[in-house]
């Protein structure tokens, strides 16, 4: 609290203080008392009246520091009511029902829009579930029937599946807990389901792929780290140079499995590398593409955080390299 202008607002008070003391000054000089008595007077009241004040200020000092205390502990600061006392003055208790009031709105509000989030995130659910029925029969009518015109509208065809896949998995995205399953998996083959996935969109680009596999297995939930590998997949083509080629390996580093996904793109600015894992960012190699939406890499450092996975990136004109840290328990290894 702020003591000048704590004392500011009572000068009035005090200005009236003074003219109490003058005008009983003035009685007392009237009916025949000494000067020496009258100063006195004076001087008592001033001392009481500062210890008073002095006493009130230090006390309401007191009461808004816990207060202020209070407020910063709280996550949720419009829950700032729930934690204070009704207070004792008539003024402070106005203001107090005005927080109680604002806090009751404020949470209608709240539980109003999360009711709203749940039911478009149904919706969501419901229609990526539905629109992935026509996708799979326009798939299997085109590999029924091989032609130019089949084999474009295949490649097509992935990129709206990943599209309804990445709406999906957003949606799904703030609460992952509800929808995984950790089991020990092999590595390798998620990889190739990732390749798998985008076969067409890789043949239409021509790019290669060199694979070094190994043995290592992870614990995770296949699912998420499938969908996870498909957007740095799509990132690397959507990046690409005229001869492209995405190199993807893994190492075993103490209690870690790591695999590596690289290219040799384009690559990324070190003025955007900081911000590459943000909501919407598409930086400048996205801007001259416009075709960018700056979600992709942000959906995999949100689900890796989710899933405890370690997520890196670094980038030069020569490409990207992605590294994923898959975290192995010491004690399944001894199991093992």
């Amino acid at each position: 609290m702020n003591k000048k202008l704590y004392f500011k607002n009572l000068l009035p008070s005090f200005l009236l203080q003074i003219l109490c003391m003058l005008l009983l000054s003035l009685f007392l000089l009237a009916i025949g008392n000494s000067f020496d008595s009258i100063l006195f007077i004076l001087f008592t009241w001033i001392g009481i009246d500062f210890t008073i004040t002095s006493f009130a200020y230090q006390k309401r000092k007191k009461e808004l520091e816990k207060l202020l205390q209070l407020q910063e502990q709280l996550k949720e600061q419009y829950l700032i009511p729930e934690l204070m006392k009704i207070p004792e003055r008539a003024d402070d208790q106005v203001f107090y029902f005005l927080l109680k009031t604002a806090e009751k709105s404020m949470l209608e509000q709240i539980d109003q829009i999360r009711r709203e989030r749940i039911e478009y995130k149904e919706y969501i659910e419901q229609w990526i579930h539905e629109i992935k029925t026509p996708i799979t029969a326009a798939k299997l009518l085109c590999e029924n029937n091989r032609s130019p015109f089949t084999r474009d509208l295949l490649t097509e065809l992935e990129k709206i599946t990943r599209f309804t896949e990445q709406a999906l998995y957003y949606a799904r995205s703030e609460h992952t807990e509800k929808d995984y399953s950790i089991h020990e998996i092999h590595l390798f083959d998620i990889v190739h389901r990732a390749i798998s996935d985008n076969k067409y969109l890789l043949i239409k680009n021509n790019v290669a792929i060199e694979i070094t596999e190994s043995d290592d297995m992870i614990f995770s939930d296949e699912k998420w780290v499938q969908f996870i590998l498909n957007q740095v997949i799509i990132n690397a083509i959507q990046y690409r140079t005229k001869q492209p080629k995405l190199y993807i390996y893994s190492k075993r580093q103490e209690n870690q499995v790591c695999l590596f996904i690289k290219d040799n793109g384009i690559g990324i600015s070190a003025d955007d590398l900081p911000r590459v894992f943000e909501k919407g960012f598409t930086g400048k190699n996205g801007r001259i593409r416009q075709n960018a939406t700056g979600i992709g890499l942000y959906l995999c450092k949100r689900l890796c955080e989710k899933l405890e996975i370690g997520l890196d990136l670094t980038s030069d004109t020569n490409g990207t390299v992605i590294l994923f840290s898959f975290y192995i328990n010491h004690f399944i290894c001894q199991v093992q």
